[in-house]
């Protein structure tokens, strides 16, 4: 095959895949055409897994995979399979596991040998062309392998064996349920503190990743036991990722994760998953704190979104690259002369002394822009932004990132809930539009007609059958919808997404969600992930889900799905909780439940009265808030059937507020219920 011959991924939607579509290797997508090859030929299976923006990916691929020599060597010694990540979670998720149960550690590239079963008995990361720091490369393994497949088969096989059964064993290991209580919330506090970077903020050493749902659980924590310490690492964190280099001072946006302890050197793909969890972090600290900062923060990582990541119908995109004409990091970077040039000697003076750009450079010889060494760095975006401007319409002409346009449901569902709480805690409309007209893209173009949710959409392709994440994530981000909209059809829909969900997933005699839906492809496993890693896990979403549709509809059935899913996350994280963040951050919720308020009206209030409704706080802890009027009250009564007892065609509003188990009498005074409260 020559290298301007296509192979089989060029028929797929994939950005990854089709980065691959013109390499020598002769891959093939994920299917059974590829395992009925390999039984045929009486082949191993080469699976590479990996993402648009990966980095490394690149490296791999440049070095090996568009490598003539290297492609021979790997076509005439296994059929090769090329998935993406993003689009297939499941294989990912499954084979991941192998990689670290086998090597200790993860990663992408993900590379994976394993029979014509699908049985894995080879697993690494990223492997270099040739040997390399005592690590061998490609064009020594590959014929090391194929001789042990031809020559000693039977070790391969049962070695295969061994290790599906262990990542299968592993996967259906599960601890007795255990109550949910503040003590396991407690000991998340003292993990993180134990393991907090006090200088720095963030948690351990490098690599730092960002992990917002942690902060989002301390700043939940501190809101309920009044906890200083918990609210200072939050600050501390949010304050110094702002500060550094991880955050993109010129264009808005966080990259992936932080290579020092200060946040200084990014890795510098950016996701959408990580912009949509630190918008709902940096907008929750504004919500608790009113320091503009976190404001500030919140808004401009959304901009950056709703620039660059945003689909003309409403649908975000996955993520930007790390690389520009092969380079890591070159679009961001900067040297003095070039500020000057742009901006002039003086203003480019001042941008240079504001954001540590020097002569030595912070990386590779040229300059990241950061706050860290600026005392006033508080204020210094209002003093730059017009500056920041010249060299954001600049750098695009500079240099250019590859752009991962895949719509993922999960991720879109995060964003959504994210620019949700954006308008929640800032009031700009802008973000409440964009987040509905991205769940009007999901119900366009990422449903199937009954209702079950796909995985992916791009250049008017939709496929995949949506995992325990799509469906969590979405719902989640429904009902963030439905609590600054007050639009019944949200809470509805949140519904019965959750209930597709329960139905899927859900394991009724053990308890947790599965990774993938019953009747969908089988793995070597189908595991529960309950850990959280760059993102909170589906199950602990899952449970957000089910405790608030519990306050919301006031059903016993999603009351006793929300308790026994409660009951199985605390006795699987008891011994590790701060490693369960998100879960503890439901579990917070559950302990202490929200008041039910119910406005009842001819016609939705609007004005002021909306806005009291929708921010309406006790402590930092939401009421439950439902609006029941002439118009919804048959869509409201279908999901939450309590509320057909309370009239909605009388003119004025009246207020039926229930806490702790018992309801006052109605009042057409909202501001003094509010005061009660």
């Amino acid at each position: 095959m020559s290298l301007k011959s296509a192979n089989r991924l060029i028929n797929e939607h994939s950005p990854y895949l089709l980065q691959h579509a013109y390499n020598p290797v002769d891959w093939y997508p994920w299917g059974e055409e590829a395992f009925a090859k390999a039984r045929a030929e009486d082949k191993p299976v080469f699976l590479s897994v990996g993402y648009s923006t990966c980095h490394w990916c690149h490296v791999m691929a440049r070095e090996s995979f568009e490598d003539a020599t290297a492609a021979a060597m790997l076509n005439d010694a296994f059929v090769c399979v090329k998935v993406d990540r993003e689009e297939r979670p499941d294989i990912d998720a499954v084979y991941m596991s192998v990689c670290q149960a086998m090597t200790g550690s993860g990663g992408w590239p993900l590379t994976i040998v394993m029979t014509p079963d699908k049985k894995p008995f080879y697993a690494a990361t990223y492997i270099p062309k040739t040997w390399r720091y005592g690590m061998p490369g490609l064009l020594e393994l590959v014929p090391r392998i194929s001789g042990l497949w031809r020559g000693s088969r039977e070790k391969l096989l049962e070695s295969a064996k061994e290790i599906s059964v262990f990542i299968r064993e592993r996967a259906d290991e599960q601890q007795a349920p255990a109550e949910p209580s503040k003590r396991l919330l407690r000991q998340g506090r003292d993990f993180f503190a134990e393991s907090f970077d006090r200088e720095n903020g963030g948690f351990g050493a490098a690599p730092k990743f960002p992990t917002p749902h942690n902060l989002l659980f301390l700043l939940r924590y501190y809101e309920l036991e009044k906890d200083e310490e918990a609210l200072a690492m939050a600050e501390k964190t949010l304050e110094q990722m702002y500060r550094g280099g991880i955050f993109d001072h010129i264009g808005g946006g966080f990259s992936r994760y932080s290579t020092d302890k200060r946040w200084l050197v990014p890795h510098f793909e950016k996701m959408l998953y990580d912009n949509a969890l630190l918008t709902l972090a940096y907008a929750e600290a504004y919500r608790v704190t009113k320091r503009e900062l976190y404001a500030q923060a919140a808004r401009r990582t959304a901009v950056y979104v709703l620039r660059e990541l945003t689909h003309a119908e409403g649908g975000f995109f996955c993520g930007q690259d790390a690389d520009s004409d092969h380079e890591e990091g070159k679009y961001y970077v900067f040297t003095p002369g070039e500020i000057r040039h742009v901006l002039g000697p003086e203003d480019g003076a001042r941008f240079c002394e504001w954001y540590g750009v020097d002569a030595r450079g912070n990386f590779e010889g040229k300059s990241i822009p950061n706050l860290l060494g600026n005392s006033r760095f508080e204020h210094t975006y209002e003093m730059a932004a017009p500056l920041c401007a010249r060299l954001y319409d600049y750098r695009i002409k500079r240099a250019s990132l590859l752009k991962d346009d895949k719509v993922l449901v999960s991720w879109n569902g995060l964003m959504i809930a994210a620019l949700a709480a954006a308008y929640r805690a800032l009031g700009d409309g802008a973000y409440l539009d964009a987040a509905k007209k991205a769940a009007d893209f999901i119900e366009r173009r990422l449903i199937r007609p009954d209702g079950r949710l796909m995985v992916r959409w791009r250049d008017g392709h939709a496929a995949g059958a949506g995992i325990i994440d799509d469906y969590a994530f979405y719902a989640f981000g429904l009902l963030e919808l439905y609590r600054v909209s007050l639009d019944a059809g949200y809470l509805k829909r949140a519904a019965d997404v959750a209930g597709l969900m329960m139905e899927d997933f859900f394991d009724a005699e053990n308890g947790g969600f599965s990774l993938y839906a019953r009747g969908a492809e089988e793995l070597i496993s189908r595991p529960k992930e309950l850990y959280d890693g760059a993102m909170p896990s589906g199950n602990a979403v899952a449970a957000l889900v089910l405790v608030r549709l519990s306050a919301l509809t006031g059903e016993p059935v999603w009351a006793d799905r929300a308790d026994r899913h409660m009951r199985f996350l605390a006795g699987n994280i008891k011994e590790y909780p701060s490693g369960h963040s998100f879960s503890l951050y439901a579990m917070a919720e559950a302990l202490c439940p929200a008041p039910v308020l119910v406005c009842a009206a001819k016609n939705t209030p609007g004005g002021d009265t909306l806005k009291k409704l929708i921010r309406a706080e006790k402590d930092g802890v939401g009421l439950a808030v439902l609006v029941k009027t002439a118009q919804n009250g048959s869509t409201l009564e279908s999901v939450a059937p309590f509320t057909a007892a309370y009239p909605a065609n009388n003119g004025a509003a009246e207020y039926y507020l229930c806490k702790n188990g018992a309801c006052l009498a109605p009042s057409k005074d909202l501001d003094a219920l509010l005061k009660d409260l």
